[in-house]
């Protein structure tokens, strides 16, 4: 003959459970663990390690009068707990359609204006078009900037301050030749290859 099955967890909380909803009364630990061996089949060395995940739960109370520590279960506290938690379920579940909702409501105004049309894409290939030409003309401008006006005049306010600073150092090399010569008597060409000027140096017109 086979050997009988133990209850699993599930099974023997279950089983004490309907103990304290059949007794409704309160109880010591001892008397639990020799009553629910002898009712329910729930071996005693197992019954306080069901009962306390139970007061875990929420679902056994407990409490200490003097020296002794109680225990029970009623029916109207599991109804209640149900109910109490069912309405919790009934509001996540609401909450939750509501924002799906919303959502929902969010993605159907953000594609208004964006739905597929030839309309649409007539309107988007213009828009390409429009900004190749003008990524084009605005290589093209850079090329003709330099033809432009103003560009035009600052090269030339710049080009006469260069001369004149050009002719002024020009005449500050001819100036300084003249004292030299005049001073220890040298001529033009040993005083332009000692200082290595050339000899065609002249002011720029």
């Amino acid at each position: 003959m086979s050997k009988r099955k133990g209850l699993s967890v599930d099974e023997k909380r279950s089983r004490m459970m309907d103990f304290f909803f059949e007794k409704k009364d309160f109880f010591q630990l001892k008397e639990l663990e020799r009553m629910c061996q002898k009712e329910k089949g729930i071996t005693s060395m197992s019954v306080k390690e069901i009962l306390t995940s139970l007061v875990d739960d929420g679902m056994v109370d407990t409490d200490k009068i003097g020296t002794s520590v109680y225990f029970w279960a009623f029916p109207s506290k599991a109804s209640q707990n149900r109910k109490r938690k069912l309405i919790d379920l009934n509001e996540k579940v609401a909450n939750s359609e509501s924002r799906k909702q919303s959502l929902i409501e969010a993605v159907s105004e953000a594609k208004k204006g964006k739905e597929d049309s030839s309309n649409r894409s007539d309107i988007l290939t213009q828009l390409k078009e429009i900004q190749n030409e003008n990524s084009r003309l605005e290589n093209e401008l850079e090329r003709y900037r330099e033809c432009d006006p103003e560009v035009i005049e600052n090269i030339k306010v710049e080009t006469k301050v260069a001369k004149e600073s050009a002719n002024r150092w020009t005449d500050n090399i001819f100036s300084t030749k003249s004292w030299i010569k005049r001073k220890f008597s040298f001529e033009d060409s040993v005083i332009d290859k000692q200082f290595e000027i050339p000899e065609d140096l002249d002011y720029i017109e």
